[in-house]
């Protein structure tokens, strides 16, 4: 007979993966074992082996939580008849939400890629590719001179994504400057910046 799932089996596992996130982005995930992981859990080894099989897994469900939620906001962003240039600061600030509310995961995603094995780490680079399309697709949809100078619309794409992928390294929650303002400042500087190349 199947053992059956405890009934909160959910929550105790998205607690590991959080305390993984936080245990991996302070030291590292080579520089954290299971032990560490239990210690911060306040459980055994063993109850942590329960939920995943290695600690490959759970750095892989810790990443790929991320992206999916990251995934799902952009695909919510760009619904509806809003003009691209409101739809991309519309994920802008979902995004910039996100990022302050799962800094240890973000940091964890940026990081700690090259520790999985190669199709997990496929999948992830997969999803992220596709949230570089999603924003390139809208840039080109703001100025369509993207679409014929080889190479640019994914260029302006990434400076995006710079602006406010790196924003966990230094963006304070409790600063005189709000994640919100953030959003709109990095928006303003790609939209800007469009605009005087058309100049």
């Amino acid at each position: 007979m199947a053992r059956t799932q405890a009934a909160d089996y959910d929550e105790r596992k998205l607690a590991i993966v959080e305390a993984a996130a936080a245990l991996y982005a302070t030291r590292g995930f080579n520089g954290a074992s299971v032990a560490d992981l239990a210690e911060r859990c306040k459980t055994s080894k063993s109850l942590i082996y329960h939920y995943y099989q290695s600690k490959e897994d759970i750095l892989f469900d810790v990443m790929i939580s991320h992206v999916r939620t990251l995934d799902d906001a952009a695909r919510e962003a760009v619904e509806g008849h809003a003009s691209s240039a409101e739809k991309l600061r519309r994920l802008a600030h979902a995004f910039m939400a996100l990022y302050v509310g799962a800094a240890d995961r973000h940091k964890v995603l940026l990081n700690e890629l090259d520790n999985l094995d190669d199709k997990r780490r496929g999948e992830i680079v997969k999803t992220q590719r596709g949230l570089i399309e999603i924003v390139q697709r809208l840039l080109i949809d703001i100025d369509q001179a993207l679409q014929r100078r080889a190479g640019e619309s994914y260029a302006a794409a990434m400076l995006f994504f710079g602006m406010i992928n790196w924003t966990h390294t230094w963006f304070d929650p409790k600063g005189p400057v709000s994640a919100e303002a953030i959003a709109d400042m990095a928006v303003d500087v790609v939209l800007g910046g469009l605009a005087g190349r058309r100049e």
